[in-house]
């Protein structure tokens, strides 16, 4: 099966983030559901990977376009004077290791340079999967933070723990946290659901 990288249209929004929220379930973003596409402002831009495969007609019955062809990959960037960052990357589960991902980085940097961009980075969560394609497709880890969930659902208690003083006669059930990396140890023996978020970065060439 072949696919095809172009620029992202309206019309791929539901086969999008049905791509997306199926890459994220099996890694620390799993419950990182978005009801709609964001848009990316230019110079940024949206990249899809489309395969025009039959099951295109399957996608097209659930709300995708069918014969524009189902969005297997996508990568969101955004450029920001001499830094591009990539808000989001995602290949659906059954199209990875099939190059998807390194194609769209590849565009994308095509694009940063285009853009006056240095820099390409992104922020990921600490899965082994992707810190290692991160280190073999050129990119260099270099600054790091918590991301801190507590839940009431996983343990009644953890809200009390990250929340001292509920205001507004509001009851926390779940709260998303940053903290200091010198502070993991404590974390975790406190909070169930705790990632190092790490920062991968590689230089970009001028272009031409």
């Amino acid at each position: 099966m072949e696919f095809s990288l172009r620029d992202y249209r309206p019309e791929d929004e539901a086969s999008w983030l049905r791509c997306r929220v199926l890459s994220f379930l099996g890694t620390p973003y799993y419950d990182n559901v978005l009801p709609a596409k964001p848009a990316m402002a230019a110079p940024g831009c949206s990249l899809v990977a489309a395969d025009a495969d039959v099951n295109a007609d399957v996608d097209a019955d659930a709300g995708g376009q069918g014969s524009a062809g189902v969005v297997v990959g996508c990568l969101d960037l955004a450029v920001d004077g001499e830094l591009a960052t990539i808000e989001t990357i995602a290949v659906h589960p059954d199209h990875q290791r099939r190059g998807i991902g390194r194609a769209l980085l590849a565009e994308a940097a095509v694009r940063a340079r285009a853009a006056g961009a240095t820099t390409l980075d992104a922020w990921t969560r600490d899965q082994p999967e992707s810190l290692a394609w991160y280190r073999a497709t050129g990119f260099v880890e270099s600054d790091h933070y918590l991301h801190v969930f507590a839940d009431a659902y996983a343990d009644e208690g953890e809200p009390g723990r990250a929340v001292e003083r509920p205001g507004a006669g509001l009851n926390p059930i779940g709260v998303f946290s940053h903290a200091p990396l010198a502070r993991e140890e404590e974390m975790r023996t406190r909070f169930r659901r705790v990632y190092v978020c790490r920062r991968f970065s590689q230089p970009l060439t001028p272009a031409g």
